[in-house]
C-alpha cells in the first residue's frame, strides 16, 4: 500500500469507509489533545514558568519530535497494536467494529472532558479496540491475553514509577538547595520545568502518538480491503497531521485538564513541576525503551502525587486523587462495554 498523501487523498475521494475511518481517527486523536496531551504541559503553566499559549507551541513540536524519532526506532506500531485484538479474516465486518471502538473511545473521553478528569487515552484505546473484538468474535477469543498481561503490567508500573520517580527527584533536589537562597534558585528552576515539560511532551508523543498512527494505519488498510498494515511505513504527512490535531485538542479544551493536574491536586512550586515532568518523562522512556504500554495521564498524575507526598501526604488532594482514580479503574469496563454495545448493534443494522 502506498501511503503517500497524494494516493491517500485519492483514496479518501473514491472510498466512504475510509472517509468514515478517517474522521473518527481525527477526532480520537482531537479528544486525546483535550485529555491526554495538556498534562505534559499542565505542571509548567500551573507554576507560571511559560505562558499557556507557549506550552502548547512548546508541547505541538515537541510531541512531533517525539513520534518522529520513535518511528525511526520501529515501524511496526500497526502491527504491534494489531496483537491486542483478533478482528478475524473479514475487512468489512473488522472496520465496522474498529469505527463502532472508535466511537466509543470518543463517546468517553468527551464526557470525562466536560467533567474535567484527565482520563487515559490509552487505556480507552485498547478498551475500546478489545471490546469491539469481542463483539466480533463472540468471546474472549478476540483479545489477546499475553497482549493485556503487558497493559495490566504498565498498569501497576507506570503507578508505582511515576510516584516514587516524582518523589526521589524532588527530595533529592531539596537536599542538593536546601543551603542556597531561594531567590536565585527560582530563575533557573523555572528554565528548568520549561525544559522538563517539553521532555514530558516529547515523551507523550513518543507513546500516543504512536498507537493512534499505529490505529489509522490498520484502519486505512482495512478500508483498502487488508488485514495486514505491518509492512506499511507511517508516512511523515501523517506524523505532521498527529501532532497539529492533538495540538489544536490541547488549545481548545486543554486548559480544564491543566487545571485539575497542575493547580488543584497539588500546589506545586517550578521545582516540584520540575520534579514532576522529570520524573514521567523517565518512567515513559523507560517504558517505551521495553515495549511496555503505558498512560501518560497515569505516569504524570501519580509522579505529582510523589512530589506532594516528599513533604507530608496531607499535601495532597486525595479528593481529585480518588475522582481520577475512580476513572481509571472504570475506563476499561466502561469503554469496552460501550464498544461491544456499540459494535453489536452496528454488525445487525448492517445485517453481518
Amino acid at each position: 500500500m502506498n501511503l503517500s498523501f497524494q494516493n491517500y487523498i485519492v483514496q479518501l475521494i473514491h472510498s466512504l469507509p475510509l472517509c468514515i475511518i478517517s474522521v473518527l481517527m481525527i477526532a480520537v486523536i482531537l479528544v486525546n489533545g483535550w485529555t491526554d496531551a495538556p498534562n505534559a504541559i499542565a505542571t509548567c503553566v500551573s507554576t507560571r514558568s511559560i505562558k499557556p499559549k507557549k506550552a502548547i507551541m512548546m508541547a505541538a513540536i515537541c510531541n512531533f519530535l517525539g513520534v518522529l524519532v520513535m518511528t525511526l526506532l520501529s515501524a511496526h506500531v500497526a502491527e504491534t497494536l494489531f496483537r491486542i485484538a483478533n478482528f478475524g479474516n473479514n475487512s468489512q465486518s473488522a472496520l465496522i467494529a474498529l469505527c463502532s471502538g472508535l466511537f466509543a473511545i470518543v463517546i468517553w473521553a468527551v464526557l470525562a472532558w466536560l467533567f474535567g478528569i484527565p482520563t487515559s487515552e490509552s487505556h480507552a484505546l485498547i478498551a475500546g479496540i478489545s471490546g469491539a473484538a469481542i463483539a466480533l468474535q463472540h468471546g474472549f477469543s478476540g483479545i489477546s491475553i499475553a497482549e493485556w498481561k503487558k497493559v495490566l503490567f504498565g498498569l501497576v508500573l507506570s503507578v508505582v514509577l511515576g510516584f516514587v520517580f516524582g518523589y526521589i527527584i524532588t527530595r533529592v533536589i531539596q537536599m542538593i538547595c536546601r543551603r542556597m537562597d531561594r531567590r536565585r534558585t527560582l530563575p533557573v528552576f523555572k528554565k528548568l520545568q520549561v525544559f522538563s515539560g517539553g521532555a514530558m511532551a516529547f515523551m507523550h508523543g513518543a507513546q500516543d502518538g504512536q498507537k493512534f498512527m499505529g490505529i489509522f494505519l490498520l484502519g486505512v488498510a482495512l478500508a483498502g480491503g487488508s488485514m495486514s498494515a505491518g509492512s506499511v511505513e507511517i508516512p511523515f504527512w501523517l506524523m505532521l497531521l498527529c501532532s497539529v490535531v492533538m495540538s489544536l485538542g490541547t488549545s481548545i479544551g486543554g486548559y480544564k485538564i491543566i487545571k485539575t493536574v497542575g493547580m488543584k491536586m497539588v500546589k506545586l512550586e517550578p521545582y516540584e513541576g520540575t520534579s514532576a515532568d522529570l520524573g514521567s518523562a523517565l518512567c515513559l522512556l523507560f517504558a517505551t525503551m521495553f515495549g511496555i504500554p503505558v498512560s501518560t495521564t497515569q505516569v504524570k498524575t501519580t509522579a505529582i502525587m510523589g512530589v506532594g507526598a516528599s513533604k507530608r501526604l496531607s499535601n495532597v488532594n486525595w479528593d481529585i486523587v480518588k475522582n481520577m482514580g475512580l476513572a481509571w479503574v472504570i475506563t476499561f469496563p466502561a469503554c469496552g462495554i460501550l464498544s461491544f454495545l456499540l459494535t453489536s448493534s452496528f454488525m445487525k443494522i448492517f445485517s453481518i
